[in-house]
């Protein structure tokens, strides 16, 4: 009786101190939520590049050097594909700018807006002509998103500094990964130094997985991607920079739900300054019945459509399979992660999911082999 009681108040106790954890990480969190995303993403950044900066070390015998080179070649890859995506897409707003004046982009506009409003229902056609001008309402509504442009700049400064301080971070995580890793492993208790050394292995072993798996999504993503604006260019969309689309929509793969959708934006683009002023483009409609001009709702279609395969067959299935969870354990994850924390929540719901997997599996075993310990 006496020992259920002790249980009992032990229970409580720890309930107690875990909503006080609670409720005090809920205070501190606004301000340290940055700093630990920062801490999370270079950690995924170091296991993506340790291997690479470890074999490398081996070659040259130099730690430091060895960091330094793999960023940046990195950093040369990432930078060259940049600026070459940007270089082209600047070419062709600039032929679209030489080829275009003011006075057709207005006119296309206006006819773009006869196309549309004469396809619509009759009942729609009223409530359009009823609101006025539909060409200049379409124009207005292009100068407030290009004017809504401006306000990003704050947000493009906040993610520069954040993205260099991951940069900053990832690059002390390589240089000192085992030593960290060392005074981990050293403060480990004797009676446990075994199980926790195979919880450290797994636990590294699940992070690692879950980014093969995502590669492979990206990579699934980016040729669906190709190959779906691909099929709309035999049915006369002509779009250019299609390889360039494929890979951005393929690398922002690793943002949820958002992620393929990046790639849309740039085809979108491409599709208007390639098509301005082709009347067959102006007029196409999707499925011969809703009117797509410039093929702006065929390439939404496809975005969705590529979304879908990625969200509920492909991330499951391979992003599952490579950290051991169920998919239908993958998708909930996903749902309360994106639930919390939104699209970040979501970006680390399936790493999280597989290291508690992991750490719950190590306290089962201790649990069973206690009196063995």
């Amino acid at each position: 009786m006496m020992d259920q009681t002790t249980n009992y108040i032990q229970l409580i106790y720890r309930v107690i101190i875990s909503l006080i954890g609670i409720w005090f990480l809920s205070i501190i969190w606004p301000f340290i939520s940055d700093v630990i995303l920062m801490l999370i993403f270079a950690f995924l950044f170091t296991t993506v590049l340790l291997s690479s900066v470890d074999a490398l070390e081996r070659k040259i015998g130099n730690r430091g050097l060895s960091v330094l080179t793999v960023v940046i070649l990195l950093l040369g890859t990432f930078g060259t594909f940049i600026g070459s995506f940007i270089s082209q897409m600047s070419q062709q707003a600039k032929d679209f700018s030489n080829r275009i004046d003011k006075e057709t982009l207005t006119i296309e506009f206006t006819k773009l807006g006869d196309q549309v409003t004469s396809s619509l229902p009759d009942f729609l056609q009223k409530m359009i002509s009823s609101s006025g001008d539909f060409a200049g309402k379409l124009s207005e509504l292009i100068n407030s998103i290009i004017g809504s442009l401006a306000s990003m700049a704050g947000a493009i400064g906040n993610f520069m500094f954040i993205a260099t301080m991951v940069f900053i971070f990832t690059i002390i995580l390589l240089a000192e990964y085992h030593s960290f890793r060392k005074s981990l492993v050293n403060i480990i208790p004797n009676k446990y130094f075994e199980v926790g050394l195979k919880l450290i292995y797994n636990i590294e072993k699940s992070v690692s997985s879950y980014l093969r798996g995502q590669f492979l999504s990206a990579l699934s993503v980016a040729g669906m991607s190709v190959a779906g604006l691909l099929i709309l260019n035999l049915f006369g969309a002509n779009l250019t920079l299609i390889i360039f689309i494929g890979i951005i929509a393929g690398l922002a793969n690793l943002i949820p739900l958002i992620g393929p959708f990046v790639g849309m934006i740039p085809a979108i683009l491409i599709a208007f300054m390639n098509n301005i002023g082709n009347d067959v483009a102006t007029v196409h409609m999707l499925f011969g019945v809703l009117p797509s001009p410039f093929f702006v709702l065929d390439i939404i279609l496809m975005f969705l459509i590529v979304q879908q395969i990625e969200g509920n067959l492909i991330t499951p299935a391979l992003v599952g399979k490579s950290v051991g969870l169920h998919p239908m354990l993958v998708m909930i994850s996903l749902l309360i992660g994106g639930t919390i924390l939104g699209p970040l929540g979501m970006l680390f719901a399936v790493p999280a999911t597989g290291v508690l997997k992991v750490i719950l599996k190590e306290i089962t075993f201790i649990k069973k082999n206690a009196h063995l310990l």
